[in-house]
């Protein structure tokens, strides 16, 4: 009786070591094989060039226009937020009041309404069509104030007519350190000027 124990539980060391190894196999295999695709990840729209799927360090505030198209076109909540100040101020028109009145919230008010809007849609397709105006509001050319033209398409434009409009954005930069000397621009206020 005793032989059988011994030979079981040599037996059982053999089993757990080969599934030991087994496992050490695998988990290497998976850590230096590269991931091809991502199955959880949307996939791109069609058409879509190399340039759109850039997201910028934000060194300038066309970086940040250009990251902000990205947020739209991919539904990205955490590059939108990113794109904001915590001073940040959304201002735009309220058409269904008699007579018609300002909107206005802060940064919060805007990503939670930003991310329904993501959430909502199937499909956002933001363009900039042009720049007004650029300019910078002070001497240290820490301010500075953008007009754009934009087209918006929401689900392919069949259901909802192309949002076509101007908006106006005054960016701030903002030094990360001391030693740093390129810092990083973001929105403080964000004006709609469309009329629908």
């Amino acid at each position: 009786m005793d032989g059988f124990k011994t030979v079981l539980s040599k037996k059982g060391f053999v089993i757990r070591m080969k599934s030991l190894c087994f496992y050490i196999t695998i988990t290497i295999f998976l850590f230096l094989t590269p991931a091809c695709e991502n199955p959880f990840a949307p996939g791109l729209k069609p058409g879509t060039g190399n340039s759109s799927l850039i997201v910028t360090d934000q060194y300038s505030p066309e970086d940040v226009l250009i990251n902000f198209k990205y947020a739209y076109n991919f539904k990205d909540s955490l590059v939108y937020a990113d794109l904001l100040d915590s001073s940040f101020l959304f201002i735009s028109k309220n058409f269904a009041t008699e007579p018609v009145t300002d909107l206005t919230w802060g940064r919060d008010v805007d990503i939670k309404t930003t991310v329904g809007l993501f959430r909502h849609f199937q499909t956002l397709n933001l363009i900039w069509e042009g720049t007004v105006y650029s300019r910078f509001l002070n001497d240290q050319h820490s301010l500075k104030e953008i007009k754009k033209v934009f087209s918006l398409v929401i689900d392919g434009g069949r259901e909802i007519p192309t949002i076509r409009g101007e908006a106006l954005f005054v960016f701030k930069k903002k030094q990360i350190s001391q030693k740093d000397t390129t810092g990083i621009w973001r929105i403080i206020r964000w004006e709609d000027l469309s009329s629908f």
